[in-house]
């Protein structure tokens, strides 16, 4: 089975179109879950798209993207074919230097000149994992990806792995739930095999009669609860196991989808009856008759791990990796967001930036590694707990940034600027010779004349140089005098 040059194994296209045909998911909506995985994509590996795409016979569909373009292609022109056939990790440094490639419409028109995809698997009917789309990066740029940029790639593909894996047993478990008298039968003599597997995926079923407002739960909602197997609680018993302020929304979206003959789904934490606190995932279409609405039916999962581990990427997104303090990204997203609670509630909001003064002769003289225990510690500096919370994070090389918001802060900026001052004077050694770096600092404060992030940046860059200049020109006078 060959097109364009590829050649394709027909019995593993057979279970790929199986596995992919499982998750219905081909020329859906975009969902928020995928949205946010490619966008941790695109941040972690630092190109302007990312992309989730599935690979169908003949074409390719987006399932989520990072910025604007057609959500579907001739699967002949993608790189994410080669990707899906070759079954493993693709990067393309440069485009044009490829032959395989360097006539490709998303090369010639389009302007791709790296690309790096992961290939994503899920089970097909006999449980053989098949590569059924990508996650992938591309750039208008050649580059080199570094090795740890990949291994965040392949790590965020196992996160994409395991929400398809996760929509595929939903979609089995609501199905099974929602099937009718013929199924229960056969249900009644694979009972035990069902309740274990809904323990392994950590997942039950429910029913909820709008007659009566009453709930039926499978054996591993009660678990997932903490709750012996008994008798169905009566639905706002169920709801206080939500976080008080999450209550509303819960109640709300399953009424507005009883309403309107919609699915219903929220994801959110959850507190058990024993108190754990855990990340829960709710699903349900309705069931209808004579056409109206006689119940909701669906999946109750425990998402705790899954959502465990997209939190931690998100930090490790957000911070820089020498310091431990915010990045770049972080510090951006953080200081428009002091910025409109400042204007909001007419609170007090300053920013600090700092240069460190003799950083690049530390480095010169004893060598990057006394430069990045520099770094380090002046990242733990701006940490100190003396700075009240203040947003502390690596800008640049050796820049960085303190976003100001506590009152008792703002009350002294000359105090404040003296004590910045104080902890960035940090001595380090390298064979028995010993430097210490300075740091200079600018503050300026937020007011209304500042329309942008950058006013703001602007403003402070400013003091930050005048500072700079008034420490040189006092070594000056010192050396002459």
């Amino acid at each position: 089975m060959t097109r364009t040059g590829t050649t394709y194994d027909r019995a593993v296209e057979s279970g790929r179109a199986a596995a992919l045909q499982a998750l219905a998911l081909l020329g859906t909506e975009t969902e928020k879950e995928f949205d946010a995985l490619v966008a941790l994509a695109a941040e972690l590996l630092g190109c302007p798209t990312a992309l989730l795409n599935l690979v169908g016979e003949d074409r390719l569909f987006v399932k989520a993207r990072t910025t604007p373009g057609a959500m579907s292609f001739e699967r002949d022109t993608a790189f994410c074919d080669r990707t899906v056939v070759d079954d493993r990790m693709t990067v393309i440094d440069d485009t044009l230097a490829d032959e395989r490639f360097r006539e490709s419409p998303f090369v010639i028109d389009a302007g791709v000149r790296f690309y790096a995809g992961a290939p994503l698997h899920v089970p097909d009917p006999d449980g053989i994992r098949r590569a059924v789309g990508t996650l992938c990066v591309v750039d208008d740029r050649p580059r080199h990806a570094d090795p740890r940029e990949l291994a965040a790639l392949a790590h965020l593909a196992t996160l994409a792995e395991a929400l398809l894996d996760a929509r595929r047993t939903a979609l089995k478990a609501i199905h099974i739930a929602t099937t009718g008298e013929e199924l229960v039968t056969r249900l009644g003599r694979q009972d035990h095999i069902f309740r274990q597997a809904e323990q392994i995926a950590a997942i039950g079923s429910w029913r909820l009669s709008i007659v009566d407002q009453t709930l039926e739960w499978s054996d591993n909602v009660y678990r997932i609860h903490g709750l012996p197997v008994g008798d169905g609680p009566q639905l706002d018993d169920a709801l206080r196991f939500y976080p008080q302020h999450i209550r509303p929304t819960v109640q709300t979206s399953l009424d507005k989808s009883i309403a309107r003959g919609q699915p219903f789904g929220i994801e959110s934490d959850f507190v058990t009856a024993d108190g754990r606190l855990r990340r829960v995932r709710a699903m349900a279409d309705p069931e209808i008759v004579d056409g109206r609405v006689v119940a909701m039916v669906g999946v109750f999962q425990d998402v705790t791990d899954r959502y465990a581990l997209e939190q931690q990427l998100r930090r490790s997104a957000d911070t820089d990796a020498l310091t431990g303090i915010a990045n770049r990204a972080a510090f951006d997203r953080e200081l428009q967001a002091a910025m409109e609670r400042a204007r909001r509630d007419g609170t007090r909001l300053h920013l600090a930036l700092i240069d460190l003064d003799g950083f690049k002769a530390i480095n010169d003289t004893l060598g990057h590694g006394a430069g990045d225990d520099v770094l380090r510690l002046t990242g733990a500096a701006l940490a100190e707990p003396w700075l009240m919370g203040s947003i502390a994070a690596r800008i640049g090389g050796d820049e960085f940034a303190v976003i100001v918001e506590h009152p008792a802060l703002a009350a002294d900026i000359d105090g404040l600027r003296d004590r910045l001052e104080s902890v960035l004077r940090v001595p380090v050694e390298a064979n028995g010779v010993v430097m210490t770096s300075a740091g200079s600092v600018g503050i300026a404060a937020f007011d209304d004349d500042c329309h942008s992030l950058r006013d703001l940046a602007r403003r402070a860059d400013t003091i930050l140089y005048s500072a700079k200049r008034a420490r040189v020109g006092t070594r000056n006078m010192r050396r002459a005098a």
